[in-house]
């Protein structure tokens, strides 16, 4: 069977919306404001899924705790997102951040949109690797830290760069169909896929940012990923030839977060992946990730995750 036919198959959530004609909102968000939550849909420890969108019943307005991309594989799609009405064709790319309402018109049996449900820090290990800049490196790093507090999206019409139509439907045959090797070649795929997007400017409707402030910004959240655990501003400030006072204020125009802040939230991710995925004590989990004070480890721990990291450990054994 072809990718598709595969698609072309009705879900168990178009069975129910032909036989009842509405979304169920509790199937996508616990909140009661329609926001789609992430945990719906990945498994722990996950960061990325693809899933068709539902077809036949108009989507209601909505948000995510997720980024998401929407790319029509077949057919097309009309969205209302924020103030404007966008008309997706087969073969391109929509990307939204987490604050953009829309809502998506019917679409019939031949009109297939996948869905990228994507955690924001995927994208940290991408950028750890690549030298990009551009408006889609500044739309991904104000939706990883929450920068700006409202809607932004990007529309790709990439339908005819064959170089990123190639590569999203790799992307899509290795998550459907995962090998041993499939998360590490995802990243990979991704990666390329970000580079071909930012090469493809010209097919994007966007705002170019400051260029040597975004250099600062990817040399810094490539620097706390790589030495989170004895890494400080008076290091990175001498590797940049600059300040730390203007290392600070750049960083914090740019993610409306501190330095510290920005290293304290990846000690902490790094910590709870240990946690969940490792059988390592915690006094020892909090030294790895730089915090010899188990004390303050804890505090800040419990904090981020509102729980102890010992009740963090149980609960996601349990959802394994």
């Amino acid at each position: 069977m072809s990718l598709l036919e595969q698609m072309l198959t009705f879900t168990d959530e178009e069975e129910e919306v032909l036989r009842n004609r509405h979304v169920l909102q509790s199937w996508y968000t616990s909140k009661k404001s329609f926001v789609i939550e992430a945990s719906k849909f990945l498994q722990p420890g996950s960061e990325i899924m693809i899933r068709k969108h539902t077809r036949f019943i108009e989507f209601p307005r909505h948000k995510h705790d997720y980024i998401e991309m929407n790319y029509v594989y077949h057919g097309s799609s009309t969205q209302a997102i924020g103030k404007h009405t966008v008309h997706l064709n087969k073969g391109e790319l929509l990307i939204l951040n987490q604050h953009i309402e829309h809502q998506i018109e019917v679409c019939q049996k031949e009109d297939i949109i996948i869905n990228f449900i994507i955690q924001p820090t995927f994208f940290e290990y991408i950028f750890s690797l690549l030298n990009i800049e551009g408006p889609l490196y500044s739309f991904l790093v104000n939706s990883i830290h929450n920068t700006e507090q409202f809607g932004q999206y990007l529309h790709f019409k990439c339908a005819e760069e064959e170089t990123i139509q190639a590569l999203i439907n790799t992307i899509l045959e290795e998550i459907i169909s995962p090998g041993p090797f499939s998360k590490p070649m995802i990243k990979l795929y991704v990666g390329q896929l970000i580079v071909e997007l930012t090469k493809k400017a010209n097919t994007l409707e966007g705002v170019h940012e400051n260029s040597l402030h975004n250099q600062w910004m990817r040399e810094t959240l490539a620097y706390i990923h790589e030495e989170y655990k004895h890494a400080s501003l008076t290091e990175l400030s001498r590797r940049l030839n600059q300040p730390d006072y203007l290392i600070s204020k750049v960083v914090k125009k740019q993610t409306n977060k501190t330095f510290k802040m920005l290293l304290q939230e990846k000690r902490l991710d790094v910590a709870a992946k240990m946690l969940e995925q490792t059988n390592i004590p915690v006094g020892v989990i909090s030294e790895e990730v730089g915090y010899m004070n188990f004390s303050y480890f804890y505090k800040i721990f419990k904090k981020r995750f509102s729980r102890t990291p010992l009740n963090y450990r149980k609960e996601m054994s349990l959802q394994g």
